[in-house]
């Protein structure tokens, strides 16, 4: 299975999933749904974006990706 896993490509894939779900549009809902919607998608771009935001290493069969969760010093918007 390790020589098929192309994680670079893997790791690309999630990025665009983070893309997507921060560009889409709502549905038409309103009320209740619409805010589950919302937060549904807040989760599922974080989740999107901390792998695609991973380096990773693959040592003796077993894959390990790195998540740096550290403010980056670099960006001056105040994100986190």
């Amino acid at each position: 299975m390790a020589d098929e896993l192309d994680v670079d490509a893997m790791l690309r894939r999630f990025r665009e999933r983070a893309r997507a779900v921060r560009e889409r549009t709502l549905p038409p809902v309103a009320g209740p749904e619409r805010q589950r919607f919302v937060e549904q998608a807040e989760i599922d771009h974080l989740d999107f974006a901390i792998i695609g935001d991973a380096s990773w290493s693959l040592v003796d069969g077993v894959l390990t990706l790195r998540v740096d969760l550290r403010p980056d010093p670099a960006r001056d918007d105040g994100e986190s």
